[in-house]
Parts: C-alpha cells; sequence; structure tokens
C-alpha cells in the first residue's frame, strides 16, 4: 500500500506518497499581539503564494470571536471566502482546516463545499474536526458532550450526500429518503475529507472514514510513533494509503543560520534549519505543512518570497531533491 487515492484536483496535487508539499494558512499576516487579523492585502498575498509554488491555502471556521481562545482566524465565513477565493487563483488547492461539523447542518456544508469544488474545478480540501471552543456550543443551544456523536452523524451525513438520492435514517440531523438529492455533487466521486485530532473518536474510526489525518505539531519521535499508528491501522481499511498533515507556526529569522527557539506551536528559524527540519518531517511521514505566519516577525512578502525561494525546490521539485540527503 504505497499510493493514495485519486480523488480530485486539490488532494491529488497537495499530497503524494512520501513526498513533502507546503501550504499557507490564512490570514497571511502578524498579528501576534492581537486576537483579530487586520485582513489587509490579504487578496494580493493569496495570489502571491500560488505564484510562488506553494501548493494550498489554509482558511479556519471560527463561528464565535471567542477572546480567552486568543485567535479569530481570518474573521470571514470559511465558505463564502473560500469561494471568492476560488475566483481570485486558478490553480491552488483550496483548504478548510477545520471545519467544526457538530456547529453547522452537514447539508450546507456539502453544498457550500461542492459548489466551491465544482467552481474551482476540484481543488477543495475539507478539514473537519469536532470543535475546541467550549463557549460556542451553548451559544448555538448545542450540548458540548455531545459533539462526539455529531460529528459521527455529520460525516456520515455529508458522505451519504455524494450518491444520487441517498438513503440515510436515524440521524440528528435527518433524513434522507431517497427521493430527494442533494446539489452539485463534487468533481469526483466524494470531496476529500481531512480528519483534524482525534474529533472524539478512536484513531481506528478516523483511520476508516476519513480520507488524511491532520494532526498537530509534535517532537520528530512522537509524531513518527502517531504517523506509524494511523499507516499500520489504514492497512486494514483498503486498498491505499492515506496522508498526514500538520500546521506549523514559522517566525522566519533574517538569519539564515539561526537555529531553532520553540514559539507556539512551532519555532523561530533561520531558513538553513528549516529545510533540515521539513527534511526530517518528510523523512517520518509528514506529507504537508501548512505555514501560519501569525508570529512573523518579517515583513510578510519578503518572508514568503524568502520560503518559496529557500525552501520550496527541495520538495515541490527535483531541483534540490538529492542536497543535504
Amino acid at each position: 500500500m504505497s499510493s493514495f487515492e485519486n480523488i480530485n484536483s486539490g488532494y491529488n496535487s497537495v499530497f503524494k506518497p512520501n513526498r513533502l508539499s507546503i501550504g499557507v494558512v490564512v490570514p497571511i499576516e502578524n498579528y501576534g499581539q492581537n486576537a483579530v487579523p487586520s485582513m489587509m492585502h490579504h487578496v494580493k498575498r493569496v495570489q502571491l503564494i500560488e505564484k510562488l509554488g506553494f501548493k494550498a491555502l489554509w482558511v479556519r471556521d471560527v463561528p464565535f470571536h471567542v477572546p480567552s481562545f486568543g485567535d479569530a482566524g481570518q474573521t470571514y465565513d470559511p465558505f463564502t471566502y473560500l469561494g471568492y477565493l476560488a475566483g481570485q487563483t486558478q490553480k491552488i488547492a483550496l483548504g478548510v482546516a477545520s471545519i467544526a461539523l457538530p456547529l453547522h447542518h452537514p447539508v450546507h456544508v456539502v453544498k457550500s463545499a461542492t459548489t466551491i469544488d465544482q467552481l474551482s474545478n476540484g481543488r477543495v480540501i475539507l478539514g473537519v474536526a469536532s470543535g475546541d471552543r467550549y463557549d460556542e456550543y451553548p451559544a448555538m443551544s448545542i450540548k458540548h458532550e455531545d459533539r462526539g456523536s455529531l460529528f459521527r452523524e455529520a460525516f456520515e451525513y455529508i458522505r451519504s450526500s455524494q450518491d444520487s438520492f441517498p438513503n440515510l435514517s436515524n440521524n440528528h440531523f435527518g433524513e434522507l429518503p431517497g427521493y430527494i438529492d442533494v446539489l452539485p455533487k463534487a468533481t469526483s466521486h466524494k470531496i476529500p475529507m481531512m480528519i483534524t485530532g482525534y474529533s472524539q473518536q478512536s484513531l481506528e474510526w478516523n483511520a476508516e472514514h476519513g480520507d488524511g489525518w491532520m494532526y498537530y505539531p509534535r517532537n520528530l519521535l512522537q509524531q513518527q510513533h502517531m504517523i506509524k499508528q494511523w499507516r499500520e491501522l489504514i492497512q486494514g481499511f483498503g486498498k491505499f494509503d492515506k496522508p498526514f498533515l500538520q500546521p506549523l507556526y514559522v517566525d522566519l529569522h533574517k538569519n539564515k543560520d539561526y537555529k531553532p527557539q520553540p514559539i507556539h506551536l512551532g519555532f523561530r528559524i533561520g531558513v538553513n534549519y528549516l529545510i533540515d527540519y521539513f527534511q526530517q518531517l518528510q523523512e517520518v511521514g509528514v506529507n504537508h505543512v501548512a505555514i501560519n505566519l501569525r508570529f512573523n516577525t518579517n515583513a510578510v512578502e519578503d518572508t514568503l518570497i524568502e520560503l518559496a525561494d529557500n525552501i520550496l525546490p527541495y520538495f515541490h521539485s527535483n531541483q534540490k531533491e538529492q542536497i543535504n540527503t
């Protein structure tokens, strides 16, 4: 089992067996001192990362601004915003990291995701999660302790909706009786759904049902162990391997040989050490890293260009594949 399933153009472009690709989390700006970003120059920066060769952009689902959590994400509705960005770009994958399924009716999730998938020629990658901000649940009259079961039922609803005139019963979100349909359908046989964390499920359930696993940055030995567990479980559920991806906060230092210093879920680091680190992530089985520049202290455009010039050639082409290996 060495190949990933052929799903849509976004998924197929971002995820390659035994290879690492690199994307960027939106908003592409430094807002480390504030919970709410300015969203200045956001379209130009998205177009820049596409031009520079980053494989994916990632937007987040943050229904409410919870000040105690400290991060309002890109503030815009993820699907409205992703649809807008689809029209401003041509080839970059359009990722959501991640929709908190219990906080949305799945018919709205699937219609939004498949609409954008159709309009972007198959570029959507849908991250899904059970949600982690407690205050959002009572605000929507949903029991926080029910989020695990609601996640499973929403996931099942979305999957079933890709069938023509689907049949689905005993589902919290409603019944699909087989004589009404949900349109549009995805460009392929399904929308790729990447499960975030455990989402209140067992790793076995996630390995069987998800199209990939999105987990948090950990030290290399821990990450290697997690990926090994993930891939061993996958072998029992089908003929395809499934990718592993993670975010990483990066503050790119002007000194290329600046040794990594830990920051929240990432590093302040020089580009030469970042190359080494990404090569190590690739070796332990990470297939994609979504870079978050929230705490980056240098000019954003300069940082993106430096990353593209010095990092991407090692992982997005054969240009420097054999260097430092």
